[in-house]
């Protein structure tokens, strides 16, 4: 039967005909008369039969017909049967990416650089360089579609300054915007209007202050008023099958909700690296290595090569853009709100949950603010970057596998 069914075009035919009734017939089985039923039954049970008993293709052909005349004489039609039948494959295909994106794979974009460089959120990088040529359309378009790069320009007219900038404004939740006020030599005020992508500049910092823009600035004919490029934030999948069978383990990346921990945003997703486990007790030397029940942490740690492979003769520095390519360890903060502040304090990670740290810690808002995180927050690891393809020179890529 098997093998019949790969060398014959008509056994296939009459499989899928016979299908197809079952299925309309099982769909209308309590609305049918008996007698309707009788009908569709007989016939579908013949069909069947010569398809199973080698029958000749003549055969399977004339019981074909008597099926298909059955089902158009006591099968109810279906008005406009062409758009039920995309609708249903179109439902079906949302039930299907529903359940990879709960049990499997869930997309998620980063847009803080809090794990920077490991994974990047959107930066705002100025490009007022003297030897700098704004990329043609074509070129433009191709640094969108595989560095996630978007150009904003505006070349004065005429001699002029920048009068005031107003705050960044959010337009139909996808959009950000701001307005910046230029006067020229002329007298003329004019205002302008700067879009962004849906994710606010990192910590609420103004944007003026990372484009090198403020209400001082003056410019000349032909000079750019801003130049910038956006790169968007990293894409990439969780895996949320992994930690159904085992716990996270040190040094991990992984995704959780914000809910339930005291901090303002209760329903957001934050990624960041796990640190210590249950019972585990933390602290940080001067260093800037993490202790954890008292063993030193460094490069040789399994997942903290690149944390800890920092020049200790650097100090360290915050890293949101391009061009600031390095790890910091993991540093204390003195501040009130911090758990860590110095080197005698400690933390203890309570049962059931995990203690998570940015890469970037000098300005990472992780567990040293708002302490550990509940075991049932934990929704799953960074499992694989899927767009930007590539960077914009001169940080790395980091399409691929994010856990490295």
């Amino acid at each position: 039967m098997n093998l019949r069914w790969f060398l014959s075009g008509k056994v296939r035919q009459t499989g899928e005909l016979c299908a197809h009734v079952g299925k309309l017939l099982a769909a209308q089985r309590d609305v049918l008369s008996p007698q309707a039923l009788q009908g569709i039954n007989a016939a579908l049970q013949q069909t069947k039969a010569a398809r199973d008993s080698k029958a000749s293709d003549e055969t399977l052909a004339k019981s074909a017909d008597e099926l298909e005349k059955a089902a158009n004489k006591w099968l109810k039609p279906y008005p406009h049967a062409e758009w039920r039948e995309n609708v249903e494959v179109f439902l079906v295909a949302i039930v299907v990416a529903m359940a990879i994106r709960t049990f499997f794979l869930q997309p998620f974009k980063i847009p803080t650089s809090s794990m920077q460089p490991t994974l990047f959120g959107v930066t705002v990088d100025p490009l007022y360089d003297a030897g700098f040529q704004m990329p043609g359309f074509f070129s433009r378009v191709c640094d969108l579609a595989m560095h996630g790069a978007i150009y904003h320009q505006a070349i004065a007219p005429q001699d002029g300054s920048v009068v005031r900038i107003g705050p960044l404004e959010h337009f139909l939740r996808f959009f950000n915007k701001q307005s910046i006020w230029v006067r020229y030599q002329d007298g003329s005020e004019v205002p302008m209007t700067v879009w962004f992508g849906p994710d606010e500049t990192p910590r609420g910092e103004p944007l003026e202050h990372r484009i090198g823009l403020d209400e001082h600035t003056r410019f000349r004919k032909g000079e750019p008023i801003f130049r910038f490029v956006e790169t968007t934030g990293d894409h990439l999948f969780v895996d949320r099958l992994t930690y159904n069978f085992r716990r996270p383990r040190r040094g991990e990346i992984i995704v959780f909700k914000t809910k339930g921990l005291p901090m303002p945003d209760q329903d957001q997703f934050y990624i960041k690296r796990m640190v210590a486990l249950p019972g585990e007790t933390v602290s940080i030397g001067e260093d800037r290595h993490m202790r954890v029940n008292g063993k030193r942490l460094d490069a040789s740690t399994p997942h903290f090569e690149n944390v800890y492979g920092f020049d200790p003769k650097l100090p360290p520095r915050d890293c949101h853009f391009l061009k600031d390519q390095y790890y910091n360890g993991h540093v204390l903060i003195g501040q009130p709100i911090s758990q860590l502040q110095k080197e005698t304090d400690t933390m203890v990670v309570r049962a059931k949950h995990y203690l998570v740290f940015g890469d970037n810690t000098v300005t990472s808002y992780d567990s040293r603010y708002w302490g550990d995180v509940p075991q049932e927050n934990v929704i799953g690891k960074g499992w694989f970057v899927y767009w930007p393809i590539t960077s914009l020179p001169p940080a790395p890529s980091r399409f691929g596998w994010s856990q490295r």
